[in-house]
């Protein structure tokens, strides 16, 4: 039997196990998702009467519109906290210690402050519009998160790697930028694309500022008694989305860094076979056996 670095291969009766496990956790996820259509079609959640709004035209259209304004509050804040935290990562990695000090009281505070406390704060007490208000809270909140992860990357780099970079004569932004950020992008990449989903998901706060965002859209059907209250089929149509979008962001994730892979200036060069040659710069004329 061969051994893996964390636990050895599986035998023939603990893969018998296995699949015994599996299929009874198939079997109970199955009857979970039965019980709960059942529930779905005794309380009459799939009616002609609740799903029939969706066939309006000014339904659909209050839909698509909440999803364009989801998705612009994400594209802001996407970038911006991408930004923002670049630039509070680079405060923290200087080699000034007051911006540094600095830098890392800012992260920490907005890390530990609510999202919910700081968009609210922003939109009530600073009177800022409600999708600047939202994008401004999702900035400040989701980009000191990223930028511990830029820095935590950037230093999981092996610490060769600057030095050998400095004693060819670069100096520290030619370092961080040829040298230690390419390499730590890759190794970054899964937690910022984490980071961006959580930022699309908290997009939906901006309901609770009347920002006219994709949740808000489904709470006014869901609340208009013309409408005989469709509440459940209003989250089975946005909830898929949701999740539609956040495998979307996951699958962009992966084709980048796909490409990463494939880039030739990351791909590792390929080094000559070492030759039979001369001991000494002036044995050239030493015959070789």
């Amino acid at each position: 039997m061969t051994a893996n670095a964390l636990y050895d291969v599986p035998g023939p009766r603990a893969r018998t196990r296995h699949r015994a496990y599996g299929l009874a956790g198939t079997v109970v996820i199955l009857a979970l998702i039965g019980w709960i259509l059942y529930l779905l079609f005794v309380t009459g959640q799939f009616t002609r009467a609740k799903w029939s709004p969706f066939t309006y035209v000014g339904i659909q259209e209050l839909l698509l519109t909440g999803l364009a304004n989801t998705l612009r509050a994400f594209g802001f804040a996407a970038v911006l906290s991408l930004a923002f935290g670049a630039v509070l990562a680079t405060g923290r990695l200087s080699v000034h210690r007051p911006i540094r000090w600095l830098c890392t009281l800012v992260v920490e505070f907005f890390r530990a402050m609510p999202l919910l406390v700081m968009i609210f704060f922003i939109y009530v007490a600073l009177q800022v519009a409600p999708l600047p208000a939202l994008v401004a809270g999702l900035t400040l909140y989701n980009g000191s998160v990223l930028a511990e992860v830029f820095r935590s990357g950037i230093n999981a780099v092996e610490r060769g790697q600057g030095e050998a970079a400095y004693a060819l004569g670069m100096h520290k932004t030619q370092v961080m930028t040829y040298v230690l950020v390419p390499q730590a992008v890759r190794a970054m990449l899964p937690a910022i694309i984490s980071q961006l989903v959580v930022a699309l998901k908290d997009t939906s706060l901006g309901f609770l500022i009347t920002y006219e965002e994709f949740l808000h859209a489904g709470k006014l059907i869901a609340s208009n008694l013309d409408y005989d209250l469709p509440f459940i089929p209003v989250v089975m149509i946005i909830a898929p989305i949701y999740i539609g979008m956040c495998m979307l962001l996951s699958w962009f994730a992966n084709w980048v860094s796909r490409r990463q892979m494939r880039n030739p200036k990351v791909e590792s060069a390929e080094v000559a076979a070492a030759e039979p040659g001369n001991l000494m710069p002036g044995d050239h004329h030493r015959p070789t056996a």
